[in-house]
């Protein structure tokens, strides 16, 4: 039976020209799933925040025809937004993007003949957001409880840290494992408290 991963794994295959007859399928498992919008994100740990956030409001997104779907990097959007939208698949399409990154996306977005008014720009980033709604105190007994006092002690000692604000700390220390920025990008999404959503990603559930 076809779902929404099958549709994400046709897009990637079609994004890297690797497979032939990726449009197609692309294109087949669209209209089979009712895919009308795209949420276009830089990578898991995102995906991990915006699945959360929606699961919490007790929304299915597939079955909405949202497709939540990871780039594997910001320089892809152009790539995917050309696939997506208008010249493709004809697709409403939508994400975050980082405020570093946001004239990027819009040229991306502008080739691809696809609004760049419906993305929504974090402040850094979708970690930062999420650790500056929670509070540092929060996020830290939040480390605790997953078993990462010690690896996070370690690291706010190291010299590089010293003088930092404690937010760009734990930005960081999310980023010094593999998939441990996924995995807390879940966690804090749970922790939220229902007005504690930030701006960015609140507005990006509210549209889809």
């Amino acid at each position: 039976m076809a779902d929404m991963k099958a549709f994400r794994d046709a897009v990637d295959a079609w994004a890297s020209g690797g497979a032939d007859g990726a449009d197609a399928a692309a294109g087949d498992l669209a209209g089979r799933l009712g895919v009308r919008t795209v949420v276009l994100l830089e990578g898991p740990s995102d995906f991990e925040a915006v699945d959360a956030l929606a699961e919490r409001r007790g929304r299915d997104l597939a079955a909405e025809g949202v497709c939540v779907l990871p780039m594997g990097g910001a320089m892809s959007i152009g790539r995917y937004a050309s696939l997506l939208g208008p010249p493709g698949l004809g697709l409403r399409l939508t994400g975050l993007c980082d405020v570093n990154e946001q004239g990027f996306y819009e040229r991306g977005l502008e080739r691809a003949g696809a609004p760049h008014g419906d993305f929504f720009v974090c402040d850094a980033d979708l970690e930062e957001e999420l650790i500056r709604a929670l509070g540092t105190e929060s996020v830290e007994e939040i480390v605790r409880v997953e078993g990462d006092l010690r690896a996070w002690q370690t690291f706010v000692r190291q010299p590089a840290q010293h003088g930092r604000p404690r937010e760009q700390q734990l930005r960081r220390f999310l980023g010094t494992k593999k998939g441990r920025k996924i995995r807390y990008g879940r966690l804090l999404v749970e922790a939220l408290a229902p007005e504690q959503a930030p701006a960015p990603l609140d507005d990006l559930l509210t549209s889809v």
